[in-house]
């Protein structure tokens, strides 16, 4: 069996709420991840071109003042 088969034998086996709290686990841990990536990318320049664009957007009058 591999690892990931074992691990799905062990989620299959939870209570509903102990695959609630996994659940839940999965998803603020996803989200860490995401929010980690987004600041390297903002630090390294990677995401310049979308404030580029927003600059862009609002010379030509496409944007509202929020």
């Amino acid at each position: 069996m591999t690892r990931i088969e074992q691990v799905i034998s062990s989620i299959e086996s939870l209570s509903e709420q102990e695959f609630a709290r996994l659940r839940d686990w999965i998803i603020e841990r996803d989200w860490e991840k995401w929010d980690a990536q987004i600041e390297k990318d903002s630090e390294t320049g990677k995401l310049d071109f979308l404030i580029e664009e927003a600059f862009g957007e609002k010379e030509k009058g496409k944007l509202k003042e929020i």
